[in-house]
């Protein structure tokens, strides 16, 4: 058995699970890395080595497929899981009606109920933990409805809704509950070939390291909502300040002119 701290990563052969699995084992910590992507696993697991992790190709809709990677994990780890870090997550970008009711649901399938599988199956290992964590991916759109990206918004939100919940629901066990509001990341899952006006507008300033770097201090602090970029704290401050203007402001940021 492994007796390291260890942490189980979603989504982690690409973008921010990538990273937050280089910094972790960095940092002398065993990982668990899961995700759809077997190639992309198995070239993560040889860099970071086979004595620092272990990897299941996981589907996190399917919930039979995350117990499997979450047994098979804490197999290694004597039944510990310090930190479950549910980062795995899919976007498309257009108007609602412009967007297939399959991509739609796919949305939510991946980023909510993804979520809920991998928590529910991780919660008996974590809450025999102590001062386990679970740590989140939200996004900035969390914070108003964002347009082209309705669905994705939507599920954002439910996951900082959940994330507050669970932080009182699970302070019974010992858990800290948290997520990580980010604007745009430069990560595959912006590799789209429209012009996205939303993106043109904000830019993409953050890189994966960084958000990894914030995953690690949520590992080890106390803080509910981490919220990172300037525009995150810029918009939750002015509509927390001016709330007549949240929708105007959003509408300016994401809906082209012609399109107003």
């Amino acid at each position: 058995m492994d007796h390291r701290k260890c942490i189980f990563i979603t989504g982690a052969a690409s973008g921010i699970g990538l990273e937050t699995a280089r910094l972790f084992t960095a940092k002398g910590w065993f990982v668990g890395i899961s995700d759809v992507n077997e190639a992309g696993l198995q070239s993560l697991r040889n860099e970071i080595g086979e004595n620092n992790c272990v990897a299941s190709v996981m589907d996190v809709t399917d919930v039979e497929s995350v117990r499997h990677g979450v047994d098979t994990f804490a197999g290694k780890t004597d039944g510990r899981m310090d930190v479950l870090f549910n980062n795995a997550g899919i976007v498309k970008f257009g108007n609602f009606d412009s967007v297939s009711i399959l991509d739609h649901n796919r949305i939510v399938d991946v980023n909510l109920k993804g979520m809920l599988n991998c928590t529910h199956c991780a919660l008996d290992y974590l809450t025999h933990t102590p001062g386990a964590r679970i740590i989140s991916m939200a996004s900035t759109s969390a914070i108003y409805g964002v347009p082209d990206l309705s669905v994705y918004s939507a599920t954002k939100h439910a996951v900082r809704a959940m994330t507050e919940a669970w932080d009182i629901e699970l302070e019974k066990y010992g858990v800290t509950v948290s997520d990580i509001l980010v604007p745009y990341v430069n990560t595959p899952l912006l590799n789209v070939p429209e012009n996205v006006y939303s993106i043109q507008k904000m830019g993409v300033d953050l890189q994966p390291r960084a958000v990894a770097e914030t995953v690690w201090k949520a590992a080890h602090g106390k803080k509910l909502h981490w919220k990172m970029g300037a525009s995150t704290y810029l918009l939750m401050a002015l509509f927390w300040m001016v709330p007549f203007v949240r929708r105007p402001v959003v509408k300016m940021l994401t809906v082209p002119p012609q399109r107003r």
